[in-house]
C-alpha cells in the first residue's frame, strides 16, 4: 500500500467485490469440490497481500447491501493490515486506516450480527496497541461519543473497553506487552473517576493527556448497569447489556483502584444484579463479584469499603435466600442454577479470605453470626464442590486467634464437628452407581481419576483440620463429642449392613468405611489435643491434663476390649490405638506396652480359600509389625526394662505367626530396636548386643557361593531360580501365544513359579532391609543412637556393598535381551514382553485398583502369571538393592567416604539402566535421589560426578529415545498399538521426564542448603569457611564439567519433550544458569556458546510448535536472556536469529537494541523475543480453529483447578513435595 493505493477507482472495487463474494460463495457451499474450494482460499489469500486490500476491506464492510459473511470478510482484510503491516504504514496512511475504522464502528447498527462488532471492536484495539498515547489522542473521546448513541453502540464500546483492558493487564499480548508501561498508564487514566486519580497522586509518566471526561468508564459502566438492571423487565437487549456490561467490568476490576471500586459503589451495584430473576445476569453478578474479592491486601478504608457492607444484614439474608434458592437435587440438576451455587459457594470463601486480613474491623451489629450460619448451610450441602469452599473457609476462620476466640464461631463448633465426621468417609471407595446424592454430584462435576483422587484428598484435609484446630481450642468439650460420636458409630457397625463373612469380604465394605472414617476424624482430635498440651507446658491447669488424658485412655480402654472379626478394621484400631500411646498419652509408657502386648497378641487365621480376606490378614499383620517398630522407637527405654519379657514374646509369636523368614526377621527388629534407641543403658554392651543381630546377615553377603553366582548373568539366573526360564520359553514357543492370560500354566511352570520365589527369600536383601531401616529411620541428628548406628554398619558395608552393587547390576542386566542368549534370534523380542512391568494407574488403567488387583491374582496359574514372578523376582532384587542404598546413605560420612565406591557404583546403577522400561528407570530416579542430595559437601568432589554424570547420560539417552518413539508411533498410527497402551506409555513417559526435571530443580536451587554435618557445630566450617566444595550444590555442578556438560544437555533436549509441565520447569531452570557464564573463563565460554546454539535452537522449535503454545511465555524469556547476557559477547546469538527464515537482519538487529533497553521489563523482553520471531510461532488449534472453543460454564474456576490439581495444606496452601519447591519463584526470579 503507497500514497496512491489508498484511493481506488470505483470499479476495480466492484469488480473485487463481486470476486470476493463468489469465492466466500464458493468456499461455504457444501456442494463445492475441494479443487474449487482450494482456489477460492487462495484467491482470498492473495487479495489479503494486496496493496489495495485495506481499501477493498473498507469499502465491503462498509457496504450494508453485502451479506454479513462477506463483510466480515472485509474486516478481516483490514485486520490482516493492521496486524502484519502497519509498521509499513505512514503516518497519513495508518491516519486514513483509522478513519475507517471509526466510520464502521459509527455506523454499528442493532441489526449487525455480533461478529460483526467483536470483529470492530478486535480491529480497534489492535490500532489501539500501536497508537493509541502515541499518535491517537483523542480515542477516549470517540468511544464517549459511540457511547452517547444507540444500544448497540454501547456493547461496541464494552468490547473495545474489555479486550482492551485483556490484552494490556491481562493477556501475555506481545504488541500490548511493546508499549505495557504507557498503555498501562493510559488504562488507568480513563478508567479511573478523577476524584480517585487525585486521592491516588496518579501521574501518567508523561505530559500526554488521553482522557475525556471526569467520570471515568468504570463510573459509566456502573451507570450503565444500574439502569439496565433498574429497568430490566423482560427486555433481552437490557438483559445482554446488563451480561456485557459486567464481563466488561470482570476484565478492569483486578487492575482497578480499589478506592475507584468504593467510589462508583460497584459493590452494591452488583448486589443488586445478583437480585435479578435472570440466571445469566446472576451469573454474570457473581463472576465479577469474585474479581472483587478475589483481591489480598486491602488497606483498612478500602476493607471497610469492600468488605464490611457484605456482612449487613439484608445482604447476608439475601446470601442465604439466594443459597437456599439455587440449590438442586442430584438426581436432577439444574445445570444453571447448579453452577450459582458453586460461584455463589466460592464468593463466600473469598470474602472469608478477606476478612482474615482486619477481622477487628467488622462492626459489632453486623450480621457475622447469620454469615457464619450461612457458611455452616453450604458445608453441609450434599455436593463436595459446594462444600469444600466453605470448609476450606472455616479452616482460614479457626486459624485467626481473632476470629476463632469470638461467641459466634464457638456457637457453630458442634455442628461443623458434625459435618467433618460425616464427610471424612472415603467417597472414591464408593461404587459410582451408588445411590449418595455427594456420589452422583461427585460423577457430575468430576470426570477422571486423578482429579478426583486430589480434590477427594484435599476436602478430606480440609475436615481433619478443622477437626483439630477445634480440638486444639477446646479439647474437652471437642474430644467429648468426637469420642461420644465414635463410640455410637463404632457400637454399630453393622446396623443394616450384613454380618461379616470371609466369604464376601470386601476391603471397601460399609462397615470398614464408617470405621475408617470415625478413626481419621479421632487421629485429627487427637493432633490437636497434643498440640493444646504442647502449648500449655508450664501452666497451670495440671488437674485439668489429666481428666482429659483420662478420658482418653478409658475411651482407647473400652475400644480395645470390642472384638472385631475384619481384618481392616482391626488394622485401623490398632492405628488408632497407637496414634493415643505416641500422641497425647506418650508419656504413659506403661499403656504403650499394653497397645504393645495388645498388637503382639492379634493373630487372625489364615484362609487362601479366600483370596481377598487372605490378603488382608497378610496386610494386617505387615501393619502390626509396622505398629510394634513405632512404639519400640518411642518407648525403648521402657521396654529395654522388660527386655527378657518383651524378647520372649517376639519370639514366640515371630515363630507361631510368621509364614516365612522375612516376616520372622521383621520380628525380630523389634527387638535390635529396642536395643539401640534404649538411651539409659551403656553403649558399648548395646552395640555388643546389635552386632549379634547382624553378624548372621553379614554372613550370608560374604558366602563364596553368592560372590560366584554373581559372577556371570547365567549364575546370576540360577541365583534367582530363572536358570530354566530361557529353555521353557523357547520349548513352549510363548512368543507364538497371543493371550498369555488365558494360556495355563503347566506344572513345569508352577514348580518354576516355586523355585523363583524359595530363591529369593533365600538372598539377604529383605533381612538387610529391615535392620538397615530401623538403624536409620527417624533418628535425630548427631544422636546417641545415629552414631552408634554409623559406627555399627561402617563395620559392615564393606562386607555387604561388592556382592550388592553385582546383584543390582545383575538386575538390570536381566532386562537387556543380549543377555538372554538362550533364546533364538526371532524370540529376541519377548524378553521385553516379560519383564513389561503390569501396573495399575489412576486416570489411565481401566477398572479400579482392587479390580486390577483381582485380575492380576486370577491369572497367577497362567503363563501370564509366570512371567509376573519373573518380574517380580527381579524387580524385588533391584528395588530392594536401591532402598538398602538409600538407607546406607542417611549413615552419611560412614557410607560417602569409600574412596573406591562411586565407580562401581555408578557402573552397577547405570551400566545397564537404558534396557529398562520408562517405568523402572523412573522409580531408579526417584529412589537414588536421596542418595545425591545428602552427599555430605566434604564427599561431593570424589562422590557425586560419577552418579550425576551417569545418572544424566541415561536419562538423556532413555527420555530422548522414548519420545521420539512416541512421536514415531504418533506420525504412523497403524493400529498395532491399542489406545490404552499409547495413554500409558506416554503418561509413564511423562512422569519420567518430570521427575527427572525435578531432580534438576532440587540440585539447581540456590538456596537449597548444605546437608547437616555432624563434625560441625552451629553450622560453623571449619577454617572460617561458612561452604567447603564450592559452596552448596549448585555451586558446585558449575564448577565440575564433568557433571554440568550431561546435565545442561539433558536439559536442552527436555525443551523440546512434549510435557508442557517439564518443559516449563526446564525453562527457568535454563534461565537461572544463564547470568551464570558471562564471564571468560573456559568452562564459561564453552557453556555460553552451547546456550547460545543448542538451547536457543531449542527454545525456538519449541516456539514454532502448536503443542507448546502455552509455554511461549517461558520459552520467549529464556531466549530474551540469552541474548541480552550473550549478544553483547558473541555474536552466535544473532547469527542464530540471521538463519531464521524471512526475518530480515535489520528486524533482528532492532529487536537486539529493544531487549537492551529492556532489561528491567521482563513483559516487554517476551512481547518483542515474540513479535520478532510472530512468523514461526505456533498458534493453538482452538486459534487454528480446527476445534472449538470449550464452553464457558465448562470452565472450571482457579479456585475448582486449585482443589483439582494440587494437595493443600490445612491453611489452604500448596502441600510441599519432595524435592521443596518452596523457593522456586526466588530461585528464578521470574513474575
Amino acid at each position: 500500500m503507497n500514497g496512491h493505493a489508498i484511493q481506488l477507482e470505483q470499479t476495480d472495487a466492484a469488480v473485487s467485490k463481486d470476486q470476493i463474494r463468489t469465492a466466500l460463495e464458493v468456499i461455504h457451499d457444501a456442494r463445492s469440490s475441494n479443487k474449487l474450494r482450494q482456489e477460492a482460499s487462495d484467491y482470498l489469500e492473495k487479495v489479503k497481500l494486496d496493496d489495495e486490500a485495506p481499501h477493498h476491506g473498507y469499502t465491503i464492510a462498509a457496504d450494508q447491501s453485502q451479506p454479513a459473511v462477506i463483510r466480515h470478510f472485509g474486516l478481516s482484510l483490514l485486520d490482516h493490515a493492521v496486524r502484519h503491516r502497519w509498521n509499513e504504514y505512514t503516518v497519513e496512511q495508518s491516519t486514513v486506516l483509522r478513519e475507517w475504522e471509526l466510520d464502521l464502528a459509527r455506523n454499528l447498527t442493532d441489526q449487525d450480527p455480533p461478529y460483526i462488532r467483536n470483529k470492530i471492536a478486535s480491529i480497534w484495539v489492535d490500532i489501539a496497541k500501536r497508537s493509541w498515547a502515541l499518535d491517537w489522542m483523542d480515542m477516549d473521546e470517540c468511544l464517549i461519543g459511540l457511547w452517547n448513541g444507540p444500544l448497540a453502540s454501547k456493547e461496541l464500546v464494552l468490547a473495545i473497553l474489555e479486550t482492551l483492558s485483556e490484552d494490556v493487564w491481562g493477556h501475555e499480548d506481545p504488541i500490548a506487552g511493546l508499549r505495557s508501561t504507557e498503555l498501562s498508564r493510559a488504562c488507568l487514566d480513563i478508567f479511573t473517576p478523577m476524584t480517585v486519580l487525585l486521592d491516588q497522586d496518579f501521574s501518567r509518566g508523561t505530559n500526554i493527556n488521553v482522557r475525556y471526561g471526569e467520570e471515568g468508564w468504570l463510573s459509566r459502566m456502573g451507570d450503565l448497569l444500574e439502569w439496565c438492571i433498574s429497568q430490566e423487565g423482560d427486555d433481552e437487549a437490557r438483559r445482554a447489556c446488563a451480561v456485557k456490561t459486567m464481563i466488561t467490568l470482570r476484565s478492569v476490576i483486578g487492575w482497578a483502584f480499589p478506592e475507584s471500586l468504593s467510589t462508583t459503589r460497584m459493590t452494591l451495584r452488583l448486589c443488586q444484579a445478583l437480585r435479578s430473576s435472570y440466571l445469566p445476569i446472576q451469573l454474570a453478578a457473581v463472576d465479577t463479584m469474585h474479581a472483587v474479592y478475589n483481591r489480598t491486601r486491602l488497606s483498612e478504608n478500602e476493607f471497610k469499603a469492600l468488605v464490611v457492607p457484605m456482612f449487613m444484614n439484608d445482604i447476608v439474608d439475601f446470601l442465604q435466600k439466594l443459597y437456599d434458592w439455587s440449590c438442586v437435587d442430584a438426581t436432577n440438576i439444574d445445570e444453571e442454577k447448579y453452577l450459582l451455587l458453586k460461584k455463589l459457594s466460592e464468593l463466600v470463601f473469598n470474602i472469608v479470605g478477606l476478612l482474615g486480613e482486619h477481622p477487628t474491623l467488622i462492626p459489632i451489629d453486623s450480621c457475622f453470626n447469620t454469615f457464619l450460619k450461612l457458611l455452616i448451610n453450604i458445608a453441609k450441602n450434599k455436593s463436595l464442590q459446594v462444600s469444600i469452599c466453605a470448609l476450606h473457609a472455616w479452616v482460614k476462620i479457626l486459624g485467626s486467634e481473632t476470629l476463632v476466640a469470638s461467641s459466634p464461631v464457638a456457637s457453630f463448633i458442634g455442628e461443623l464437628l458434625e459435618v467433618c465426621s460425616q464427610r471424612v468417609i472415603k467417597y472414591e471407595a464408593l461404587p459410582e452407581d451408588s445411590p449418595d446424592p455427594s456420589v452422583i454430584f461427585l460423577n457430575e462435576d468430576i470426570d477422571t481419576m486423578p482429579e478426583r483422587h486430589l480434590f477427594l484428598g484435599n476436602y478430606m484435609r480440609f475436615c481433619k483440620m478443622i477437626t483439630e484446630r477445634i480440638v486444639q481450642q477446646s479439647p474437652a468439650d471437642a474430644l467429648y463429642h468426637i469420642l461420644g460420636s465414635a463410640e455410637q458409630v463404632i457400637s454399630h457397625l453393622y446396623d443394616g449392613e450384613p454380618a461379616f463373612s470371609m466369604h464376601s469380604y470386601s476391603k471397601t465394605s460399609i462397615p470398614f468405611l464408617k470405621m475408617d472414617a470415625q478413626c481419621s476424624i479421632l487421629e485429627a482430635g487427637l493432633k490437636g489435643s497434643v498440640r493444646w498440651l504442647t502449648a500449655r507446658v508450664g501452666e497451670t491447669g495440671v488437674h485439668e491434663q489429666e481428666v482429659m488424658l483420662q478420658n482418653l485412655k478409658v475411651w482407647c480402654d473400652r475400644i480395645l476390649g470390642l472384638n472385631f472379626e475384619d481384618p481392616s478394621v482391626k488394622e485401623r484400631v490398632i492405628q488408632l490405638a497407637v496414634g493415643f500411646a505416641t500422641g497425647p498419652l506418650k508419656k504413659d509408657a506403661r499403656f504403650a506396652f499394653k497397645i504393645f502386648d495388645y498388637i503382639l497378641d492379634t493373630n487372625y487365621p489364615d484362609d487362601p480359600n479366600y483370596p481377598s480376606y487372605s490378603e488382608a490378614v497378610k496386610d494386617l499383620q505387615g501393619l502390626c509389625i509396622h505398629e510394634l517398630q513405632r512404639l519400640a522407637m518411642k518407648f525403648s527405654d521402657y521396654l529395654i526394662t522388660i527386655f527378657d519379657e518383651v524378647e520372649r514374646k517376639v519370639s514366640q509369636v515371630s515363630q507361631a505367626v510368621a509364614r516365612d523368614d522375612n516376616v520372622r526377621t521383621r520380628y525380630y527388629s523389634v527387638l535390635f530396636i529396642i536395643t539401640h534407641r534404649a538411651a539409659s543403658v551403656d553403649p558399648q554392651p548395646r552395640q555388643e548386643r546389635l552386632e549379634t543381630f547382624l553378624q548372621p546377615l553379614v554372613a550370608q553377603w560374604q558366602d563364596s557361593e553368592l560372590t560366584q553366582s554373581l559372577s556371570s548373568f547365567s549364575m546370576f539366573c540360577e541365583l534367582l531360580g530363572c536358570g530354566g526360564i530361557q529353555q521353557y520359553v523357547s520349548r513352549r514357543a510363548l512368543h507364538g501365544i497371543p493371550d498369555w492370560s488365558a494360556t495355563p500354566l503347566d506344572d513345569e511352570g508352577k514348580a518354576l513359579q516355586i523355585q523363583m520365589q524359595h530363591a529369593l527369600e533365600r538372598l539377604p536383601l529383605r533381612a538387610t532391609k529391615a535392620f538397615l531401616s530401623v538403624s536409620v529411620e527417624k533418628l535425630e541428628p548427631n544422636s546417641t543412637a545415629q552414631q552408634m548406628a554409623g559406627r555399627l554398619w561402617e563395620k559392615m558395608m564393606p562386607m555387604i556393598l561388592p556382592n550388592l552393587l553385582d546383584m543390582i547390576k545383575q538386575a538390570h542386566a536381566f532386562h537387556d535381551a543380549v543377555n538372554w542368549k538362550g533364546l533364538p534370534p526371532e524370540m529376541s523380542g519377548i524378553v521385553h514382553r516379560i519383564l513389561t512391568d503390569r501396573f495399575w494407574q489412576i486416570g489411565i488403567s481401566v477398572g479400579s485398583r482392587d479390580e486390577f488387583y483381582a485380575k492380576v491374582g486370577d491369572t497367577k496359574n497362567t503363563v501370564e502369571g509366570l512371567a509376573s514372578s519373573i518380574r517380580a523376582t527381579v524387580r524385588a532384587v533391584r528395588e530392594t538393592g536401591y532402598k538398602l542404598l538409600c538407607y546406607m546413605g542417611l549413615l552419611g560420612e560412614h557410607f560417602y567416604s569409600y574412596k573406591e565406591l562411586p565407580q562401581p557404583l555408578s557402573a552397577a546403577l547405570f551400566t545397564d539402566a537404558h534396557a529398562l522400561s520408562t517405568h523402572q528407570m523412573a522409580i531408579l530416579v526417584e529412589t537414588i535421589r536421596p542418595v545425591i542430595e545428602n552427599c555430605p559437601v566434604a564427599s561431593r568432589s570424589h562422590f557425586l560426578p560419577p552418579i550425576l554424570a551417569g545418572l544424566f547420560e541415561q536419562l538423556d539417552r532413555k527420555a530422548s529415545d522414548e519420545w521420539d518413539m512416541i512421536e514415531q508411533r504418533t506420525r504412523i498410527s497403524e493400529g498395532r498399538v491399542s489406545l490404552d497402551e499409547e495413554m500409558r506409555d506416554e503418561s509413564v513417559l511423562r512422569q519420567l521426564t518430570y521427575t527427572s526435571v525435578m531432580l534438576v530443580v532440587g540440585l539447581l536451587d540456590p538456596n537449597k542448603p548444605n546437608p547437616p554435618d555432624p563434625k560441625l557445630a552451629d553450622g560453623a566450617a571449619p577454617n572460617g569457611f561458612r561452604h567447603i566444595e564450592h559452596g552448596n550444590i549448585r555451586s558446585f555442578i558449575l564448577a565440575t564439567p564433568e557433571i554440568l556438560k550431561p546435565l545442561i544437555l539433558f536439559c536442552t533436549h527436555a525443551i523440546r519433550m512434549r510435557d508442557t509441565r517439564s518443559c516449563s520447569l526446564i525453562t527457568r531452570v535454563l534461565g537461572s544458569l544463564v547470568p551464570e557464564f558471562e564471564t571468560d573463563g573456559q568452562i564459561d565460554t564453552e557453556v555460553r556458546e552451547f546456550l547460545s546454539t543448542e538451547v536457543l535452537k531449542a527454545c525456538i522449535t519449541s516456539l514454532h510448535d502448536s503443542y507448546f503454545v502455552d509455554l511461549q511465555k517461558d520459552l520467549s524469556q529464556l531466549i530474551a536472556s540469552i541474548i541480552i547476557i550473550y549478544a553483547p559477547r558473541t555474536e552466535t546469538p544473532r547469527q542464530i536469529l540471521l538463519s531464521l527464515p524471512s526475518i530480515p537482519a535489520e528486524k533482528v538487529d532492532q529487536a537486539i537494541q529493544q531487549l537492551y533497553k529492556a532489561h528491567q521489563n521482563t513483559r516487554q523482553q517476551r512481547a518483542i523475543v515474540l513479535d520478532l520471531l510472530e512468523s514461526l510461532r505456533g498458534v493453538s488449534i482452538s486459534e487454528q480453529g480446527r476445534i472449538a472453543k470449550p464452553d464457558p460454564k465448562k470452565i472450571r474456576s482457579a479456585i475448582e483447578e486449585s482443589y483439582m490439581t494440587v494437595d493443600m495444606q490445612g491453611d489452604g496452601q500448596v502441600k510441599e513435595k519432595s524435592p521443596d519447591l518452596g523457593g522456586i519463584a526466588d530461585m528464578f526470579g521470574r513474575p
